[in-house]
Protein backbone atom coordinates (compact mmCIF):
# COMPACT_ATOMS: atom_id res chain seq x y z
CA UNK A 1 0.00 0.00 0.00
CA UNK A 2 3.19 2.25 0.65
CA UNK A 3 4.81 1.15 -2.71
CA UNK A 4 1.47 2.15 -4.59
CA UNK A 5 1.06 5.94 -2.80
CA UNK A 6 4.31 6.48 -3.64
CA UNK A 7 3.99 5.37 -6.91
CA UNK A 8 0.41 7.72 -7.60
CA UNK A 9 2.62 10.53 -5.72
CA UNK A 10 5.34 10.08 -8.66
CA UNK A 11 2.64 10.32 -11.13
CA UNK A 12 0.87 13.21 -10.05
CA UNK A 13 4.46 15.10 -9.27
CA UNK A 14 5.89 14.51 -12.93
CA UNK A 15 2.30 15.89 -14.66
CA UNK A 16 2.79 18.93 -12.43
CA UNK A 17 6.40 19.62 -13.92
CA UNK A 18 4.92 19.08 -17.75
CA UNK A 19 2.27 22.18 -17.19
CA UNK A 20 4.54 24.87 -18.70
CA UNK A 21 4.45 27.46 -16.23
CA UNK A 22 3.43 31.30 -17.50
CA UNK A 23 6.93 32.78 -17.41
CA UNK A 24 7.20 36.93 -17.41
CA UNK A 25 8.09 36.89 -21.23
CA UNK A 26 4.78 34.96 -21.76
CA UNK A 27 2.71 37.39 -19.61
CA UNK A 28 4.13 40.71 -21.33
CA UNK A 29 2.70 38.71 -25.05
CA UNK A 30 -0.32 38.40 -23.48
CA UNK A 31 -0.86 41.57 -22.24
CA UNK A 32 0.46 43.49 -25.42
CA UNK A 33 -2.28 40.94 -27.24
CA UNK A 34 -4.92 42.15 -24.87
CA UNK A 35 -3.91 45.96 -25.68
CA UNK A 36 -4.04 45.61 -29.09
CA UNK A 37 -7.32 43.64 -29.33
CA UNK A 38 -8.89 46.49 -27.36
CA UNK A 39 -6.79 49.43 -29.16
CA UNK A 40 -8.54 47.58 -32.56
CA UNK A 41 -12.03 47.49 -30.46
CA UNK A 42 -11.80 50.97 -29.70
CA UNK A 43 -11.33 52.08 -33.25
CA UNK A 44 -14.08 50.03 -35.15
CA UNK A 45 -16.15 51.88 -32.16
CA UNK A 46 -15.15 55.25 -32.90
CA UNK A 47 -15.55 54.79 -36.58
CA UNK A 48 -19.15 53.23 -36.09
CA UNK A 49 -20.01 56.29 -34.12
CA UNK A 50 -18.33 58.49 -37.01
CA UNK A 51 -20.45 57.03 -39.88
CA UNK A 52 -23.69 57.49 -37.73
CA UNK A 53 -22.63 60.96 -36.78
CA UNK A 54 -21.62 61.88 -40.14
CA UNK A 55 -23.26 60.34 -42.72
CA UNK A 56 -26.08 58.01 -40.35
CA UNK A 57 -24.75 54.84 -41.33
CA UNK A 58 -24.26 52.16 -39.13
CA UNK A 59 -24.17 48.28 -39.17
CA UNK A 60 -26.86 46.57 -37.08
CA UNK A 61 -26.10 42.39 -36.06
CA UNK A 62 -29.23 40.44 -34.70
CA UNK A 63 -27.55 38.24 -31.99
CA UNK A 64 -30.38 35.77 -32.50
CA UNK A 65 -29.66 35.34 -36.37
CA UNK A 66 -26.51 35.53 -37.87
CA UNK A 67 -27.26 38.47 -39.94
CA UNK A 68 -25.56 42.13 -40.64
CA UNK A 69 -27.86 45.04 -42.06
CA UNK A 70 -26.23 47.61 -43.30
CA UNK A 71 -28.31 50.63 -42.30
CA UNK A 72 -28.85 54.11 -44.07
CA UNK A 73 -30.70 56.93 -43.50
CA UNK A 74 -31.75 59.61 -45.93
CA UNK A 75 -32.41 62.48 -43.99
CA UNK A 76 -33.51 66.57 -44.86
CA UNK A 77 -32.34 67.78 -48.62
CA UNK A 78 -31.02 65.83 -51.12
CA UNK A 79 -27.93 67.68 -52.53
CA UNK A 80 -27.24 66.95 -55.78
CA UNK A 81 -24.13 69.21 -58.06
CA UNK A 82 -24.58 72.22 -56.14
CA UNK A 83 -23.30 72.51 -52.52
CA UNK A 84 -26.80 73.56 -50.09
CA UNK A 85 -26.24 75.97 -47.56
CA UNK A 86 -24.43 74.91 -44.39
CA UNK A 87 -27.65 75.07 -42.23
CA UNK A 88 -29.47 72.65 -44.50
CA UNK A 89 -30.04 69.23 -43.19
CA UNK A 90 -28.64 67.32 -46.13
CA UNK A 91 -27.82 63.75 -47.84
CA UNK A 92 -24.98 64.25 -50.15
CA UNK A 93 -24.75 61.62 -52.90
CA UNK A 94 -21.41 61.49 -53.27
CA UNK A 95 -21.05 59.66 -49.83
CA UNK A 96 -24.26 57.07 -49.60
CA UNK A 97 -23.47 56.25 -53.95
CA UNK A 98 -19.97 54.85 -52.83
CA UNK A 99 -21.60 53.23 -49.91
CA UNK A 100 -23.79 51.26 -51.76
CA UNK A 101 -21.65 50.15 -53.52
CA UNK A 102 -19.47 48.28 -50.91
CA UNK A 103 -22.85 46.87 -49.66
CA UNK A 104 -22.66 45.29 -53.01
CA UNK A 105 -19.48 44.30 -53.12
CA UNK A 106 -19.14 43.43 -49.35
CA UNK A 107 -19.58 39.49 -47.90
CA UNK A 108 -20.21 40.73 -44.59
CA UNK A 109 -23.08 42.87 -45.17
CA UNK A 110 -26.44 40.81 -46.00
CA UNK A 111 -29.14 43.46 -46.19
CA UNK A 112 -29.64 47.10 -46.51
CA UNK A 113 -32.36 49.15 -44.48
CA UNK A 114 -33.21 52.51 -45.11
CA UNK A 115 -35.11 55.36 -42.89
CA UNK A 116 -36.18 57.86 -44.88
CA UNK A 117 -37.21 61.35 -43.89
CA UNK A 118 -36.81 63.77 -46.45
CA UNK A 119 -38.53 66.80 -48.80
CA UNK A 120 -36.78 65.62 -51.88
CA UNK A 121 -33.78 67.78 -53.40
CA UNK A 122 -32.16 67.22 -56.81
CA UNK A 123 -33.64 65.23 -59.52
CA UNK A 124 -30.52 63.73 -60.66
CA UNK A 125 -28.84 62.37 -57.35
CA UNK A 126 -32.22 61.24 -56.08
CA UNK A 127 -32.43 58.80 -59.37
CA UNK A 128 -29.30 58.37 -58.83
CA UNK A 129 -29.20 56.77 -55.39
CA UNK A 130 -32.97 55.08 -56.07
CA UNK A 131 -31.58 53.34 -58.94
CA UNK A 132 -28.17 51.95 -57.05
CA UNK A 133 -30.47 50.56 -54.04
CA UNK A 134 -33.09 48.92 -56.62
CA UNK A 135 -30.01 47.34 -58.31
CA UNK A 136 -28.78 45.42 -55.38
CA UNK A 137 -28.75 41.96 -55.19
CA UNK A 138 -28.97 41.98 -51.05
CA UNK A 139 -32.68 42.38 -49.69
CA UNK A 140 -33.17 45.77 -48.81
CA UNK A 141 -36.18 47.33 -46.76
CA UNK A 142 -37.48 50.85 -47.01
CA UNK A 143 -38.99 52.75 -43.47
CA UNK A 144 -40.36 56.25 -44.21
CA UNK A 145 -40.13 58.29 -41.37
CA UNK A 146 -41.85 61.89 -41.01
CA UNK A 147 -42.12 62.61 -44.99
CA UNK A 148 -40.58 61.49 -48.09
CA UNK A 149 -41.55 64.13 -50.67
CA UNK A 150 -40.97 64.86 -54.47
CA UNK A 151 -37.66 62.83 -55.01
CA UNK A 152 -38.21 61.21 -51.93
CA UNK A 153 -41.49 58.69 -53.58
CA UNK A 154 -38.71 56.68 -55.77
CA UNK A 155 -36.26 56.55 -53.17
CA UNK A 156 -38.79 54.96 -50.70
CA UNK A 157 -40.05 52.63 -53.83
CA UNK A 158 -36.33 51.78 -54.89
CA UNK A 159 -36.26 49.01 -51.59
CA UNK A 160 -37.40 45.20 -52.24
CA UNK A 161 -40.37 46.19 -49.82
CA UNK A 162 -41.39 49.57 -48.25
CA UNK A 163 -43.00 50.43 -44.81
CA UNK A 164 -44.44 53.96 -43.37
CA UNK A 165 -45.35 55.01 -40.43
CA UNK A 166 -49.00 56.08 -39.46
CA UNK A 167 -48.11 59.71 -39.40
CA UNK A 168 -45.58 60.21 -42.23
CA UNK A 169 -46.50 61.67 -45.94
CA UNK A 170 -45.60 61.98 -49.13
CA UNK A 171 -46.31 64.50 -51.44
CA UNK A 172 -46.46 64.01 -54.80
CA UNK A 173 -45.89 66.81 -57.11
CA UNK A 174 -44.57 68.19 -61.05
CA UNK A 175 -40.95 68.69 -61.42
CA UNK A 176 -40.02 72.07 -60.73
CA UNK A 177 -36.83 74.15 -62.00
CA UNK A 178 -34.99 77.04 -60.79
CA UNK A 179 -33.19 79.97 -62.90
CA UNK A 180 -33.28 80.49 -65.98
CA UNK A 181 -35.91 78.84 -67.98
CA UNK A 182 -36.47 79.78 -71.85
CA UNK A 183 -40.26 79.91 -72.34
CA UNK A 184 -40.24 77.62 -75.67
CA UNK A 185 -41.92 74.07 -76.63
CA UNK A 186 -38.60 72.11 -75.87
CA UNK A 187 -38.27 73.34 -72.34
CA UNK A 188 -41.54 71.79 -71.49
CA UNK A 189 -40.67 68.44 -73.65
CA UNK A 190 -37.56 68.50 -71.26
CA UNK A 191 -39.65 68.53 -68.14
CA UNK A 192 -42.21 66.30 -69.77
CA UNK A 193 -38.74 63.69 -70.32
CA UNK A 194 -37.77 64.48 -66.23
CA UNK A 195 -41.09 63.73 -64.69
CA UNK A 196 -41.86 60.46 -67.22
CA UNK A 197 -38.30 58.82 -65.86
CA UNK A 198 -39.67 59.69 -62.30
CA UNK A 199 -43.12 58.44 -62.88
CA UNK A 200 -41.77 55.31 -65.01
CA UNK A 201 -39.52 54.52 -61.70
CA UNK A 202 -42.44 54.50 -59.58
CA UNK A 203 -44.65 52.82 -61.56
CA UNK A 204 -42.10 49.84 -62.07
CA UNK A 205 -40.84 49.18 -58.52
CA UNK A 206 -44.56 49.85 -57.05
CA UNK A 207 -48.14 48.54 -57.51
CA UNK A 208 -49.22 51.85 -59.19
CA UNK A 209 -50.15 52.35 -62.94
CA UNK A 210 -48.55 55.11 -64.76
CA UNK A 211 -52.07 57.65 -65.24
CA UNK A 212 -52.56 57.15 -61.75
CA UNK A 213 -49.29 58.35 -60.45
CA UNK A 214 -49.69 60.97 -62.70
CA UNK A 215 -52.79 62.39 -61.92
CA UNK A 216 -51.65 62.40 -58.65
CA UNK A 217 -48.69 64.35 -59.86
CA UNK A 218 -50.94 66.98 -61.68
CA UNK A 219 -53.70 67.39 -59.13
CA UNK A 220 -54.92 70.90 -58.51
CA UNK A 221 -57.54 69.90 -55.59
CA UNK A 222 -55.22 68.99 -52.77
CA UNK A 223 -52.49 71.54 -52.12
CA UNK A 224 -53.73 75.33 -52.04
CA UNK A 225 -50.32 77.15 -53.82
CA UNK A 226 -49.03 74.00 -55.68
CA UNK A 227 -49.93 71.16 -58.26
CA UNK A 228 -49.84 67.77 -56.42
CA UNK A 229 -50.92 65.57 -53.74
CA UNK A 230 -50.52 64.88 -50.38
CA UNK A 231 -50.71 61.18 -48.99
CA UNK A 232 -50.78 60.33 -45.49
CA UNK A 233 -49.34 57.10 -44.16
CA UNK A 234 -52.57 54.38 -45.12
CA UNK A 235 -53.75 56.23 -48.31
CA UNK A 236 -49.77 55.30 -49.81
CA UNK A 237 -50.97 51.99 -49.62
CA UNK A 238 -53.81 51.76 -50.81
CA UNK A 239 -52.99 53.93 -53.92
CA UNK A 240 -50.36 50.88 -54.13
CA UNK A 241 -46.81 52.47 -53.82
CA UNK A 242 -46.12 51.78 -50.39
CA UNK A 243 -45.93 47.78 -49.56
CA UNK A 244 -47.18 48.35 -45.92
CA UNK A 245 -47.95 50.45 -42.90
CA UNK A 246 -45.54 49.77 -40.03
CA UNK A 247 -42.35 51.29 -38.24
CA UNK A 248 -39.05 49.89 -37.47
CA UNK A 249 -39.66 46.70 -35.59
CA UNK A 250 -41.94 45.67 -39.09
CA UNK A 251 -39.01 46.40 -41.00
CA UNK A 252 -36.10 44.98 -39.19
CA UNK A 253 -38.48 41.39 -38.74
CA UNK A 254 -38.86 41.81 -42.77
CA UNK A 255 -35.08 42.17 -43.73
CA UNK A 256 -34.14 39.43 -41.61
CA UNK A 257 -36.90 37.03 -43.02
CA UNK A 258 -36.02 38.04 -46.95
CA UNK A 259 -32.02 37.46 -45.51
CA UNK A 260 -33.28 34.26 -44.35
CA UNK A 261 -34.82 33.54 -47.66
CA UNK A 262 -32.35 34.72 -50.11
CA UNK A 263 -29.34 32.39 -47.85
CA UNK A 264 -31.96 29.19 -48.27
CA UNK A 265 -32.17 29.58 -51.59
CA UNK A 266 -29.11 30.32 -52.70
Amino acid sequence: MQKDFLSENTINTTDNEKTPKKTPNRQKENTQEEQEKEKVTKENEDLKDQKISEYGQTVLENGKRDHKIHLLSIIGEIEGHEVLPQHNKTTKYEHVLPQLAAIEDSTDIDGLLILINTVGGDVEAGLAIAEMIASLSKPTVSLVLGGSHSIGVPLAVSANYSYIVPSATMIIHPVRMNGTVIGVTQTFEYFEKIQDRIINFVVNHSNIDYNSFRDLMLDTNQLAKDVGSILVGDETVQKGIINEVGGIRDALAKINEMIDANEEGS
